[in-house]
């Protein structure tokens, strides 16, 4: 039986990026260490130079402890990990202290780097990194929590925006289902099947990226259900047949600039009109646009439209930050949407391969 593993505040200090803090430290600690012993004099550099070799050699090995224990600590309860986290520390410290005075103690007849008792030297050690140790795992006890809030005020804001989708062909389906049951039962079932998706999918996870594929999917449900109401007037272009389906996107990423086509395009032309759909991969970046006709001198206008564009905006944001965004683009009588965004592969997607 697996025990379940908690996050550990404790980073993983065989990475890059938490080894170059550590080695970062204990050189501003070092320099603080050799300017209060000997300031700026001729000795400095000298200073500095062994200063730095010997708290450089306690805060890698004690970074290298860490990285090996992590897989336990983590198992234990945070208190008891942020102890012997800080026990295995000041541990190090006092072995590589003894090692340093095994090497560089005074010797008979030798010049002498060490001018202090054993006793002495080991204590100022431990002091040091006791003090070191305890600033650098708050830090990181810190940083973790922060992240943690962080993430989750992300996902609940993400939980909020997608709440606040409310399908604006709602209504007219149910209407249009009611029509049917009594002349049509069987097209009546599959769109409420089609609309039992399209619902679920507003209250699955919003943290969690679908692929292309799946939100394909799920467009294709909504147009069934809105070419039962408006027939031969929706037409639809499906340019998509050179993108991956295996990328990852928020879900209802493209449903409502569907939706926005045929609300403030579509409905308002009496002959209907044609939808294009197409979806392209340019370098690093993923874009998926919805482009449909509009009345003449017309514009997207209403509220809903705008709620729509800029909640889809704000989710991308929460998801990319800048490097996901809504582009709107419009001609005379053409009026074009688009969502672009970092082009990376669906958690599962090499499970397909």
């Amino acid at each position: 039986m697996s025990i379940p593993q908690r996050d550990s505040f404790l980073p993983d200090l065989c990475g890059l990026r938490a080894l170059f803090l550590v080695v970062s430290v204990a050189q501003l600690l070092a320099f603080m260490l050799s300017v209060t012993r000997t300031g700026f004099g001729p000795l400095a550099w000298s200073e500095l130079a062994l200063l730095s070799l010997y708290v450089q050699w306690i805060a890698m090995s004690a970074a290298a402890v860490l990285c090996l224990a992590r897989r336990y600590l983590v198992r234990l309860p945070a208190l008891w990990e942020s102890v012997l986290a800080y026990l295995l520390v000041l541990l190090v410290a006092a072995l590589v202290a003894e090692l340093a005075w095994w090497v560089l103690a005074p010797r008979e007849g030798e010049a002498a780097l060490l001018t202090i008792a054993h006793a002495e030297f080991r204590l100022r050690t431990l002091l040091v990194s006791a003090i070191a140790a305890a600033v650098v795992l708050r830090y990181f006890y810190v940083q973790h929590h922060w992240q943690e809030r962080t993430a989750a005020a992300a996902a609940a804001r993400l939980q909020a925006l997608q709440a606040r989708i409310r399908p604006h062909f709602l209504f007219n389906c149910l209407n249009t289902i009611a029509s049917l049951i009594r002349i049509d039962p069987l097209r009546a079932e599959l769109a409420v099947e089609d609309l039992s998706d399209l619902l679920r999918a507003t209250l699955s996870d919003a943290r969690q990226l679908v692929r292309v594929e799946e939100e394909f999917e799920l467009v294709r449900r909504y147009l069934a259900i809105e070419a039962l109401r408006l027939g031969e007037r929706l037409q639809v272009v499906w340019d998509i047949d050179a993108l991956p389906q295996h990328l990852a996107i928020p879900q209802l990423s493209l449903q409502p600039l569907v939706e926005n086509a045929i609300t403030h395009g579509i409905e308002l032309l009496p002959g209907g009109g044609v939808i294009r759909i197409y979806g392209r991969v340019a370098g690093k970046i993923l874009e998926l646009g919805v482009s449909n006709p509009v009345p003449p001198r017309g514009r997207l206008s209403g509220r809903g439209n705008h709620l729509a564009q800029d909640n889809l905006r704000q989710r991308l944001a929460v998801h990319f930050g800048p490097a996901g965004e809504l582009r709107i683009e419009q001609t005379p009588g053409r009026y074009c949407a688009s969502v672009r965004l970092p082009a990376t592969e669906a958690p599962d997607a090499h499970r397909d391969r």
